[in-house]
């Protein structure tokens, strides 16, 4: 019984996610949904960049703290180690929500384009970022990137092993080609306004102290020599800003 609840928890989990995953297009998109970056009520400049910030701040605390190992070795005495990745998507997808849902737009404009030509290379180039988020979560492994494998292998009685160190595809050119998607979704926009350029500074500026700072460190920690090879041989974010970059697919 237990491990079949567990099984549908970390389904629910991955369910929340692909839903705020959608979302999130739409959302900074302005496409489809009912509410979006440059829609709902104005207030005051000062108040939504205040609560825009906390609401960011929020997001941006739940997901680097419950990355951390030592978050995750105390985690996992409260929790079944087979829900921790499951917990933290779920979590993760909340607070993404919560952004949706109280997010206060700012629809002063910094730039707009109404060339046609230009709309439509700025929304491809919209989706070709997301595409890429999506792709490298199956570079290396979706499924356990998500959760789905700890609670399918925890309902075979079987411990999921520990992630290995991949360098497939899009990451042999870049060692973090989800955050490049993210930050190239985040700016492509024919029409920049505000409350949209606020979103993507603080985004932009969080991942890549994020990454830098915390999730390398940890990897380093983890994996060793070969990452630091890797760190030297790839660029974090930015496509071949390194000469010589040389690398073959780890498996």
């Amino acid at each position: 019984m237990k491990k079949s609840i567990i099984l549908l928890y970390g389904i629910l989990a991955y369910c929340v996610f692909l839903v705020a995953f959608m979302y999130a297009i739409g959302f900074i998109g302005n496409i489809l949904v009912p509410k979006s970056i440059d829609s709902g009520t104005e207030t005051t400049l000062f108040s939504s960049i205040l609560i825009n910030v906390v609401l960011l701040s929020v997001f941006a605390l739940q997901h680097s703290i419950m990355a951390r190992p030592a978050f995750k070795k105390w985690f996992t005495t409260i929790i079944s180690p087979a829900m921790e990745r499951s917990t933290y998507i779920l979590l993760s997808s909340l607070a993404l929500m919560l952004i949706y849902w109280q997010w206060q737009p700012i629809t002063i404009t910094v730039w707009e384009t109404n060339s046609k030509i230009a709309i439509d290379i700025l929304t491809g180039i919209f989706f070709l970022g997301w595409l890429i988020v999506l792709l490298s979560t199956f570079m290396i492994n979706h499924f356990e990137l998500f959760g789905l494998a700890q609670i399918i292998d925890n309902l075979k009685n079987k411990q999921t092993p520990n992630p290995k160190f991949q360098t497939n595809y899009l990451y042999k050119i870049v060692r973090h080609p989800i955050m490049l998607g993210f930050i190239i979704a985040f700016w492509a926009t024919p029409t920049m306004t505000v409350g949209h350029l606020l979103f993507t500074l603080v985004t932009t500026l969080y991942i890549l102290i994020a990454v830098k700072y915390l999730e390398e460190k940890d990897l380093r920690k983890y994996i060793g020599e070969e990452y630091e090879i890797y760190q030297k041989e790839v660029p974090m974010v930015v496509p071949f800003s390194k000469k010589n970059s040389k690398i073959k697919s780890v498996k």
